[in-house]
């Protein structure tokens, strides 16, 4: 009986440590487009930046947001967030449909005019 019991609660934590490893992979991913967003405005670039930063995530669930405020000098801020679905089906009841997300880094705009 505790047997069952104990299995559930060890894989509930693993789940919380993969949303925990996604979220960090998300602050690393929203750091790599803001760096990228810091001496481009292409968003392309930004976006194939933080794809490349977020190998683990699944990159169609992965939302990019750049907001500007003025030219050289000024911050340009990069929110990326994530709908992360239960890995583990045994305990996906425990959690909800997905979680979401989100991470933002701000950087200083190294390119225009300022």
């Amino acid at each position: 009986m505790v047997l069952p019991l104990l299995l559930i609660v060890t894989l509930a934590l693993v789940q919380v440590g993969l949303v925990v490893r996604d979220r960090l992979v998300l602050a690393d991913a929203a750091r790599a487009g803001a760096r990228e967003a810091a001496v481009t405005d292409d968003a392309g670039q930004i976006r194939d930046a933080v794809d490349r930063a977020a190998v683990p995530l699944s990159t169609d669930r992965v939302e990019v947001r750049v907001e500007r405020d003025g030219g050289r000098g000024a911050p340009v801020v990069v929110t990326v967030s994530y709908a992360d679905e239960p890995s583990i089906p045994a305990v996906a009841w425990l959690f909800p449909s997905a979680i979401r997300l989100e991470a933002t880094t701000t950087m200083r705009q190294e390119f225009g005019d300022g």
